[in-house]
């Protein structure tokens, strides 16, 4: 009978023990884009001009600015809208909620101006990194 319930405090200590060793999600920044991406980019604008975004800057709505959930700021991009082949650089300077309607960027008026993405709303884009050779 000793056995036995020791039997089952061991079984019982060795489930607790697996239980406990599950892996958890790794917490922290989130890993680099792997550029190119496609996606779907959306424009905003008017209601949001010279308020701070999410890095501490003025927005402005005409400037050639961008918002993505999780990049770095400051990073520079190359967007092209694939339905007209424009192109716009621009630089990351705020944030958009996670999985905004299935949307990966949100780009200022001045720049969904330049690719023709004004009309439709939203559109299909590539994205690429712009990397600066200076010294």
């Amino acid at each position: 009978m000793m056995r036995r319930a020791l039997a089952v405090a061991v079984v019982v200590l060795l489930l607790l023990g697996a239980a406990c060793a599950t892996r958890r999600p790794r917490v922290g920044p989130p890993s680099p884009p792997s550029f190119p991406v496609v996606g779907l980019a959306s424009w905003y604008g008017p209601g949001f001009h010279g308020r701070k975004t999410a890095s501490g800057e003025r927005f402005d709505q005409d400037g050639l600015t961008a918002a993505h959930c999780c990049w770095p700021f400051g990073i520079r991009l190359k967007v092209t809208l694939l339905s007209t082949g424009k192109s716009v650089v621009v630089r990351l300077n705020d944030r958009m909620p996670h999985n905004r309607k299935g949307r990966i960027l949100d780009l200022s008026r001045g720049a969904a101006r330049r690719i023709g993405l004004i009309g439709p709303g939203t559109g299909r884009v590539r994205i690429e990194e712009v990397v600066s050779h200076e010294s």
